[in-house]
């Protein structure tokens, strides 16, 4: 198996461990991948999640076009449509499948094509200064499939997004931080440190406010902003009558830390 799982309290540290073919997607990776973000889910333990890649070079060059490629050849284009339409997508986050949890990406290298659109999938992107961001399938005949031609543009200006799709040329990490792709910036050494500080803030939070939080800004943001507003209310009631509301209340009173339960 190639996806390595570690626990760090309540963060899940996922790596995709295929370091000499740039830590591309297999199909065993893939099905992987769909059972430990559906577990990252369910287990109440654990309440957000960084995705990396081993080694220094990589952290993802998308699906393994040899294998895949022989995958749905097999397929009628009836089938293909089905399976895209209802299954996780590839790396289990990029179409139909929504952990409702923060997941953090750490960007070690070349993050493209497929890996690019996984890294698009998770809510906060950390690179390291070597790190490279492209979406080169047109290159190759094909269009970017797993979310690149949606999310690039919901995340850069729209003009620097599609450059990047219809040329497939690649942008390096400082102009990713520019233009906004990445959160943050840092070097190799310190990139897995950054990652699981911000992960240790996230989980040091009320889980269900976090949750509703992350909810309420993923649904409301193409909503008019007055029906936005509405959602927001519509999440955030339930959790002021929380026990976790109370907790987080009481503890600044008394001026402690609180101890979030999840209830």
């Amino acid at each position: 198996m190639t996806i390595k799982t570690q626990i760090e309290d309540a963060v899940l540290v996922v790596t995709m461990d295929r370091p000499d073919a740039r830590n591309a997607l297999s199909m065993k990776m893939r099905d992987r991948l769909i059972e430990v973000w559906t577990e990252f889910r369910d287990n109440p333990e654990l309440r957000v999640a960084i995705l990396t890649g081993a080694g220094n070079k990589s952290f993802c060059a998308g699906a393994d076009l040899k294998e895949i490629g022989v995958y749905y050849a097999s397929m009628t284009p009836i089938e293909r449509r089905e399976r895209g339409e209802h299954e996780p997508g590839l790396g289990g986050l990029t179409r139909n499948f929504d952990p409702r949890k923060p997941v953090i990406a750490a960007i070690n290298g070349y993050c493209l094509a497929g890996g690019l659109e996984l890294a698009l999938a998770c809510d906060i992107r950390i690179a390291a200064v070597h790190a490279t961001f492209g979406l080169p399938e047109v290159k190759r005949g094909i269009l970017p499939g797993a979310g690149g031609t949606q999310r690039l543009p919901r995340t850069l200006p729209f003009g620097i997004a599609l450059e990047m799709i219809v040329t497939g040329a690649p942008i390096d990490a400082e102009a990713a931080l520019r233009w906004g792709l990445i959160n943050h910036l840092t070097t190799q050494g310190q990139l897995m440190d950054k990652a699981l500080e911000i992960a240790s803030q996230v989980a040091a939070n009320g889980p269900l406010a976090v949750r509703a939080a992350r909810d309420a800004a993923y649904q409301g943001a193409h909503l008019p902003l007055h029906q936005a507003l509405r959602l927001e209310q519509f999440q955030a009631e339930p959790i002021r009558q929380s026990e976790d509301a109370k907790e987080g209340v009481q503890a600044f009173i008394e001026k402690r830390i609180p101890i979030f339960k999840g209830k």
